[in-house]
């Protein structure tokens, strides 16, 4: 129970200790939809296309196991949001970053999907996956 309380304790340390990045990131991604105006010549995916019937979701969760609850419950909202969007007859396109979201999600959404982003091979190298993810969102 010790160890267990242990890691309970590490976990919402580190919970707490993300805030301020969300909390930052989310300035960023408003700051950077308030800069686009209208949309005239920025990116097309901060742009769109002024049409919402196509919606792309990309799923991020871990490549192995080890944090089950962030995995679960990030391919658990992933399904809820499919199945709303289905639900207003938009088009759903799915991709996934990280192994576990795509084995849950696979299962359920197989023809949905467009692309996966392997982590596998990434180690603690990170920055060319994703780089090459973002280019391809903005293509």
């Amino acid at each position: 129970q010790m160890v267990a309380a242990a890691k309970l304790r590490r976990a919402q340390e580190a919970a707490e200790a993300s805030k301020p990045y969300a909390s930052r990131m989310a300035n960023v991604v408003a700051n950077l939809t308030a800069s686009m105006g209208d949309g005239a010549g920025g990116p097309k995916l901060l742009a769109g296309s002024g049409d919402d019937k196509v919606h792309l979701l990309v799923v991020m969760t871990a490549e192995r196991g080890l944090c089950g609850g962030f995995n679960a419950n990030t391919a658990k909202a992933a399904r809820l949001k499919v199945e709303e969007l289905k639900a207003a007859g938009k088009t759903v396109k799915i991709i996934t970053v990280g192994k576990k979201g795509r084995e849950v999600l696979k299962a359920f959404y197989a023809d949905l999907f467009i692309d996966h982003v392997d982590l596998s091979e990434a180690k603690d190298k990170f920055t060319p996956y994703a780089i090459g993810l973002g280019l391809d969102l903005t293509k």
